[in-house]
């Protein structure tokens, strides 16, 4: 099944101001708010759905990749971003969209504080970066790699206790007086950093956070198009934070450079050197592209700087839906040492009227071939 539009998700145009989309998520997610809605299936899925879009519109640079690429531009079809965003990660996530920090329901206010989440904060391991380098072929078709990922992970044997500082509500409270009399204030547990719980008894092995260095193997599927420097998300595959949530993986896209084939965005040029006699007699001579190497016809008198076009060799864009092209430059190659015997062949030759350079009014220029071949 395929997925909404995020813009239509948030019911804002793809012109609307950061502003506008916030302003919007907040009307649509406390439409569909747990809290408001409890035990609605329904509802919980629009919930996420619309924390989802707001994950990518609300940030400018994922925004402009998706306004670019679409859903494969942000991980979208392959199991990246929000894909895998549970409730409590909404909550700390964009607690302040709703006028409040640490992840609290917007609607504790309206039912006196009672929710689970109005004191304790939901705390997110780190974030992990990696970067995975591909070439063309695997750029051209997209691909599946399998990598080994060093994270942090609470040790199973790991044990923890509601926190004593806090009784696990994550926040401390502290009574000042003023001239206006005593007032409340609440901070974030500095015992437990606001999760609530602190480790009873740790695992064999682990440290005083209860947690263990493991190396884990990682598939990941890297939509094809993806430029250098494109980076991916895959969330929960961070470290993971005693009593909170994993962080995210980063994936960041080197391109390795092929020797023989040149990526121009979605297109693929190549330089095929021919021969003096070649480009005079024509010739059916092989190239290779992306897909293994195909035979090519050279017409008699094929000239210098032609452009010739392979339909649907380049590649496939990242929304899977157009595939670029091969664009063979033909250069003629003149030797520069000749024999004896060569020099007074070519010197026979030489006063031959078809060797005289005679461009028909028909013959383009190289920077007209280019503009025709680029507009």
């Amino acid at each position: 099944m395929s997925k909404r539009d995020y813009y239509e998700i948030l019911e804002v145009d793809r012109n609307a101001t950061a502003e506008e989309i916030k302003k919007s998520y907040r009307k649509i997610a406390i439409k569909y708010h747990p809290d408001k809605n409890p035990d609605d299936k329904a509802s919980e899925d629009k919930f996420k759905e619309a924390a989802e879009a707001y994950e990518i519109l609300g940030n400018q640079e994922k925004r402009s990749r998706y306004d670019r690429f679409g859903h494969q531009g942000v991980g979208g079809a392959g199991g990246f971003s929000g894909g895998s965003m549970n409730m409590e990660d909404i909550f700390s996530q964009f607690g302040d969209v709703f006028g409040g920090g640490g992840g609290g329901s917007p609607f504790d206010s309206f039912f006196g504080g009672g929710s689970s989440r109005s004191g304790r904060r939901m705390r997110k391991g780190t974030n992990l970066r990696i970067k995975i380098k591909m070439n063309l072929q695997e750029i051209a078709e997209g691909v599946e790699k399998k990598i080994k990922v060093n994270r942090l992970m609470v040790d199973p044997a790991t044990t923890f206790r509601s926190c004593p500082s806090c009784q696990g509500t994550g926040q401390v409270k502290k009574v000042m007086n003023t001239m206006l009399g005593q007032m409340m204030t609440s901070s974030t547990c500095p015992s437990c950093g606001g999760a609530g719980e602190v480790v009873d008894q740790k695992g064999a092995g682990s440290d005083n956070s209860g947690m263990n260095r493991i190396e884990e193997v990682i598939s990941i599927k890297i939509p094809s198009g993806v430029t250098e420097g494109m980076q991916l998300s895959m969330s929960g595959k961070g470290n993971e934070v005693a009593g909170g949530v994993a962080g995210d993986l980063l994936i960041v896209i080197e391109e390795i450079e092929d020797d023989k084939l040149k990526r121009d965005g979605n297109n693929v040029i190549y330089d095929l050197y021919l021969s003096f006699l070649d480009a005079a007699l024509g010739a059916s001579l092989e190239v290779p592209t992306i897909d293994g190497k195909v035979k090519i016809k050279i017409d008699s008198g094929t000239q210098s700087g032609k452009m010739l076009r392979l339909k649907g060799k380049g590649i496939k864009d990242i929304d899977g839906y157009k595939r670029g092209d091969q664009l063979i430059h033909i250069n003629v190659w003149t030797p520069k040492v000749l024999t004896k015997e060569e020099r007074v062949i070519l010197e026979g030759l030489q006063d031959s009227k078809n060797f005289v350079p005679d461009p028909s009014k028909n013959e383009k220029g190289f920077y007209e071939k280019m503009r025709e071949f680029f507009e």
